[in-house]
């Protein structure tokens, strides 16, 4: 072999090395992250739910389908707005299908409630499930379809065509599990502390039990 040939032999290798990883890397991430949009009553407890499952990331909560641009908490929970308290739920389709996310939210929450979810009233906290194609369209009436088979009784919940998400502000995120000290009716509580005393005051577990019994999801009987 050549000098010249030798001189060359490392770079090439070395440019050969970066294609193989850049490729491997490539393969790795070729599942993108897609992302489903539910309503389920308060946007604190779906978040909640839904980021303990296997390849679900960071859910924002938020509010879709009104008529007003970069609606307030304010705005929408005066129903003013036309929006829904809702949340973006991004995930992995190799950890976990739009399928699962689908049963897991029907089970979460009462889709026979046309006037919002367990202690909240009002349009805004009715749940919705909104679609972005053809695909998510089908998938969600047929989860529709055996939801109301398993539970026998008459599911209200309407599927819409996804319009645009708008992140509620930056104290509405991670609400479940923040430390900030916030002033409630049982005086000041962690935002953790706060989100557990309404979401047992508002037996949003103990409900959706008692509607769904051991098909609830991620409610949990008391011990």
């Amino acid at each position: 072999m050549s000098f010249a040939m030798q001189s060359l032999k490392a770079p090439v290798l070395a440019v050969l090395i970066m294609l193989g990883v850049a490729i491997e890397c490539g393969g790795a991430k070729a599942a993108e992250t897609e992302k489903a949009y539910f309503a389920g009553g308060c946007f604190w407890c779906i978040e909640a739910d839904f980021e303990r499952l296997p390849g679900v990331g960071d859910v924002i909560s938020g509010f879709t389908g009104g008529r007003t641009d970069n609606p307030t908490y304010k705005e929408v929970t005066r129903e003013d707005t036309g929006h829904y308290e809702a949340v973006e739920i991004p995930y992995d389709p190799e950890k976990v299908s739009y399928d699962q996310l689908l049963y897991a939210f029907f089970r979460s929450v009462d889709p026979t409630d046309a006037g919002g979810q367990f202690c909240d009233r009002g349009d805004s906290y009715r749940t919705a499930i909104f679609v972005s194609n053809a695909e998510e369209m089908a998938a969600a009436e047929s989860a529709k379809a055996r939801a109301q088979r398993d539970l026998g009784r008459q599911i209200v919940t309407p599927i819409l065509n996804a319009s645009e998400f708008f992140p509620a502000d930056s104290y509405h995120q991670n609400y479940y599990k923040g430390t900030e000290i916030v002033l409630t009716r049982r005086g000041p509580k962690t935002k953790a502390s706060a989100y557990k005393f309404y979401r047992n005051g508002c037996k949003r577990d103990q409900k959706v039990l008692q509607l769904w019994g051991d098909d609830a999801v991620f409610a949990k009987p008391s011990s």
